[in-house]
């Protein structure tokens, strides 16, 4: 089959567009045709060898993490799926080899969910890994409830954009940091925008005099560190981006793969309070050009990889 790999650590530039062995199906596993993956931050970051310290990786290693696609085949264990069923996937295992920037996936069952309906092949494929953060951000460490007041830091990207609508369909009401560009985008979203920079503290304080029941921060630094001050009494704090989160008194969040939260975001969506914004969208063999728009770090949206 045609996938992209990387024989070492590196950029854009390792990526190499090739034929590789088709995959092995194990007993709890599924066979997917690929339609469309999703280049997110951490992608590249592995790829750099960021997380060696962390992941074992074995070369050639394939990257990609989300996908969205179509069942071929099933595992002798597997009971929950069917050929021909529509599936979204977080295909995140315990070591770096088998990703999803392919033509064929075998995926274990538990990263698996249904695709929505509603959704095209390329939004769906964007949704896995950021819809996931930002829910299970909000309803695992933040325990947002219906009426709180929900920051979001930079709430216009990937994941900022999936946690502000999955904080409202949670009935919260959310205020979300941005560029001031980015500011109609929010407000189509849901959320009030405040603007980033100096002041964006009393920006907050004038929108929630009271202060906000939760802060998910997925920035870090400065706007981590003024955080705090902005939580009302008894508000809990959470950041996927930056660890120092830990000594604010917060939680730092690191995505898992779960099929049940999977299925959640699919209801979600097909419920019209979900979509994913699509900003690009490149064929297999321009993964590496996928790769280098969504370092630039300013695409509103997801940035997709679709498979032939």
């Amino acid at each position: 089959m045609k996938a992209v790999v990387y024989r070492n650590y590196g950029g854009p530039d390792v990526l190499e567009y090739t034929d590789v062995p088709d995959p092995k199906l194990g007993a709890d596993a599924v066979l997917v045709k690929v339609r469309a993956s999703s280049v997110n931050p951490v992608d590249w970051k592995v790829q750099a060898g960021y997380l060696d310290p962390v992941l074992d990786a074995f070369f050639p290693v394939i990257p990609g993490w989300d996908l969205a696609g179509v069942v071929e085949k099933v595992g002798v264990g597997v009971t929950e799926f069917a050929p021909g069923d529509e599936v979204i996937g977080y295909v995140r295992e315990d070591v770096v080899r088998r990703g999803t920037f392919a033509e064929y996936v075998a995926a274990p069952v538990r990263t698996l969910g249904p695709k929505p309906a509603n959704l095209t092949f390329e939004q769906a494929g964007g949704l896995p890994l950021a819809g996931l953060t930002g829910y299970q951000a909000l309803t695992r460490h933040l325990r947002l409830r219906p009426e709180e007041t929900l920051l979001v830091h930079a709430a216009a990207g990937g994941v900022g954009s999936m946690a502000v609508q999955i904080g409202r369909a949670l009935g919260a009401r959310v205020i979300g940091t941005a560029s001031a560009r980015n500011h109609d985008y929010l407000r189509a979203l849901g959320a009030e925008p405040v603007e980033y920079g100096p002041g964006l503290a009393e920006r907050v304080r004038a929108l929630a005099p009271g202060g906000v029941d939760a802060v998910l921060d997925l920035i870090g630094g400065e706007a981590l560190a003024e955080s705090p001050a902005l939580l009302a009494p008894g508000g809990r704090l959470a950041s996927v981006a930056d660890g120092a989160v830990l000594g604010l008194g917060g939680s730092y969040v690191f995505v898992r793969p779960d099929s049940l939260d999977l299925a959640a975001l699919a209801g979600l969506a097909e419920q019209g309070q979900l979509t994913v914004d699509v900003a690009a969208v490149f064929p297999l063999e321009r993964a590496a050009d996928a790769q280098r728009l969504n370092m630039d770090g300013h695409t509103r949206g997801k940035v997709i990889v679709t498979v032939p």
